[in-house]
């Protein structure tokens, strides 16, 4: 910049040939250009612009700046700088942190943020003839500060949640008439269920994760995914983290019951999982999850309903806007639940190859 100023034509500018300049303003000069820190000078009632090499990356790609009105380069902003301009010029230094403008130095609208400071420049008869701009650009900082601000807020949602559903499922595991080492064994269970949903979802890195990781991790603690007894089937299908933890507390309490005195606790049973849309046609499928057992012990129909079944039929079926069947056949228990075609939120709705 040291050699654009140089050369540059001023004469053709309200400042005149560079050796008709004020002693002031040449100080000022030869102090901004030999800085590494980005600055700038608008001299005389015109603003006139002259710039060093650090301040030539905030003005992006904006073209022909040297020797231009600072008003005129930053015209997209001027409402908001202009005021702090008009101050220096009357001999008030302003200096502010992280300051939001919205400005066009690419060829589109963008939010950045500036620190910077705006210094009268005084001329030989002590009159304020322009100002020095030090800036610095903390758009990254500023952006990164928002996304850890969301984060931290996002947090403290799902952890208050968590808590919710934690003391929701202590709540109800310990009702009823099932032994105290009964209930310790479902919660522990119901609990984990619960962390390994919230810890997928938060490796996917967004409040989202894909059916096929749910159902595994769920799977897991009990038997692994990968047994023999063991069929999963379905596409790749992202759901939210409510339907989520729904998922995954019903899958937890599917394979309990079954290790228990379903399929899962002999060696040859079997269960099929199995999920996706239905067949009919697209504009009315819906969203389904399907257990299968078979193979298994005679099958009898509980002779209470206790928690599980009600996080199985009325639970789990309310965050996929839908409902659940319990069907007790001899040759296997079943599970489905149907989501809602009309009310399922975008990420399960069914996407046209």
């Amino acid at each position: 910049m040291a050699r654009q100023v140089a050369e540059f034509p001023w004469e053709t500018t309200p400042l005149g040939s560079l050796d008709t300049w004020p002693a002031a303003l040449k100080i000022a000069c030869g102090m901004m250009l030999n800085s590494h820190f980005p600055k700038a000078i608008a001299w005389g009632p015109e603003l006139i612009t002259i710039y060093n090499t650090a301040f030539a990356p905030i003005l992006g790609k904006k073209e022909n700046v040297l020797g231009r009105s600072f008003r005129d380069v930053w015209s997209e902003a001027w409402a908001e700088i202009g005021p702090i301009a008009d101050k220096a010029m009357a001999g008030e230094a302003t200096f502010i942190e992280d300051f939001p403008l919205v400005i066009n130095r690419n060829g589109y609208d963008e939010q950045a943020y500036f620190t910077f400071c705006y210094s009268p420049i005084h001329d030989e008869d002590g009159n304020v003839a322009g100002f020095m701009d030090t800036v610095v650009e903390t758009t990254a900082k500023m952006l990164q500060q928002k996304r850890t601000d969301f984060l931290n807020r996002e947090l403290h949602h799902r952890i208050k949640n968590m808590l919710a559903s934690v003391a929701a499922l202590a709540n109800q595991t310990l009702k009823g008439t099932i032994s105290l080492e009964d209930a310790r064994s479902a919660l522990q269970a119901r609990i984990g269920a619960l962390a390994g949903a919230h810890t997928r979802i938060l490796e996917g890195g967004e409040s989202r994760a894909d059916i096929d990781v749910i159902v595994r991790t769920s799977l897991a603690p009990h038997i692994n995914p990968a047994s023999s007894q063991l069929t999963l089937q379905g596409p790749s299908l992202v759901i939210d983290d409510r339907q989520s933890i729904a998922l995954a507390l019903a899958v937890n309490e599917l394979a309990t019951n079954s290790l228990k005195s379903g399929a899962l606790s002999v060696p040859k049973g079997e269960v099929a999982i199995e999920w996706g849309f239905d067949a009919d046609a697209e504009e009315a499928r819906s969203f389904f999850f399907t257990w299968t057992e078979g193979d298994g012990p005679a099958v009898d129909r509980p002779g209470r309903k206790g928690f599980g079944s009600i996080l199985l039929s009325q639970i789990a079926p309310v965050d996929f806007d839908g409902e659940a069947s319990l069907d007790y056949p001899a040759d296997g228990f079943r599970y489905r639940l149907v989501g809602n075609p009309n009310t399922l939120p975008p990420a399960l709705k069914p996407v046209s190859a």
